[in-house]
């Protein structure tokens, strides 16, 4: 059976997720956290599933960064028509995963769109069993534009055997989350597989979460369980005081995270609104959180000696993991050294 060492094990310098590490994932329903539990899901409330997706990150950085972005995408069940997403999530091997960025069209033809386009950086491309992808809405050969005049876009959710997969993914961490790229070719998608972000048919508390939080505590989370499991892998090396005020840091900050989840689900809670200025303050506690972390182990990598500059060594995984996944758009920073 596999614990926390066994699967440290089997997830050090391999590009793909195997059968059992896979099979672990499933076993504890994780790519269903924010799933409601009528489509089989956990349900979990915002706080408690910030706790989980730390949990796993600390295990493993390609593991939590993949749980948490295809637990995000699954989270999309809450935007589809009931029908649609209870045939979709019947299976607990249901695994979202896509891309966020706008890359290519949907032509609509009655009830149907033809999809067209390339989309970067889709985490878990080799496990997914639905792509998610943003497209540019066209009508009679035009552009449709909304009330701003800006280009018109929907949200889709395509099979699997509709999209074709582009080995782009050549970083030098976070290699299991095997984010390549993948193209659409004249693809036909019913209207009733697409979506638009913040119109919902649940009733939960999480999908009231503006998305912007929803996103940069979910991120920020796996920054804090790779620091944890970087801390607790330095000293298994050498032990001095910046560790012990690194250890200090991350629980501080982890407290305070949990303590946001919380402020949102009270407010949510009692129907009062989410001020844009809370958002900002989540933003910059982020943002300044990353960029504390990343101090810390810039100063404490280079006391750890030749064992941390070995490719085979999880301590170097670690190391090249984090700062990799601080490249995400989110809370990319500038450190001033």
């Amino acid at each position: 059976m596999l614990n926390i060492n066994s699967i440290r094990e089997q997830l050090l310098n391999i590009e793909t997720f195997n059968s059992e590490v896979l099979q672990f994932i499933e076993n504890k329903n994780w790519l269903n956290i924010w799933v409601p539990k009528q489509y089989n899901g956990l349900g979990l409330e915002f706080s408690e599933g910030l706790k989980t997706l730390q949990s796993i990150a600390k295990i493993d950085g390609s593991l939590g960064w993949f749980v948490t972005l295809c637990s995000g995408a699954n989270y999309f069940s809450r935007n589809l028509k009931p029908n649609i997403a209870s045939n979709l999530f019947s299976s607990q091997k249901t695994c979202f995963g896509g891309s966020g960025m706008l890359g290519g069209t949907a032509e609509k033809i009655g009830e149907d769109y033809i999809i067209n386009g390339l989309w970067h950086y889709a985490t878990g491309t080799p496990y997914l069993t639905h792509f998610t992808l943003n497209a540019k809405i066209i009508e009679n050969g035009k552009e449709v534009l909304d009330k701003n005049g800006d280009p018109k876009f929907l949200s889709f959710i395509l099979d699997k055997s509709q999209v074709k997969l582009i080995p782009t993914w050549k970083s030098m961490g976070m290699i299991a989350t095997s984010s390549h790229s993948f193209e659409v070719n004249n693809q036909k998608v019913n209207q009733d597989y697409s979506f638009i972000y913040n119109e919902f048919y649940s009733d939960d508390l999480v999908e009231k979460i503006p998305f912007r939080i929803f996103a940069d505590l979910t991120l920020l989370v796996n920054y804090l369980g790779m620091a944890e499991h970087f801390i607790e892998k330095s000293l298994d090396i050498i032990h001095y005081q910046k560790q012990t005020d690194f250890n200090n840091f991350v629980k501080e900050s982890t407290s305070k995270s949990i303590e946001f989840a919380k402020i949102i689900e009270n407010l949510l809670a009692s129907n009062s609104p989410i001020s844009g200025e809370i958002e900002t303050d989540i933003h910059s506690f982020g943002i300044k959180t990353v960029e504390e972390i990343t101090q810390f182990i810039i100063q404490i990598y280079p006391q750890l000696g030749i064992k941390a500059s070995k490719l085979n060594d999880e301590i170097n995984q670690i190391f090249r993991d984090y700062f990799t996944a601080t490249q995400h758009r989110n809370f990319r920073i500038n450190i001033l050294l």
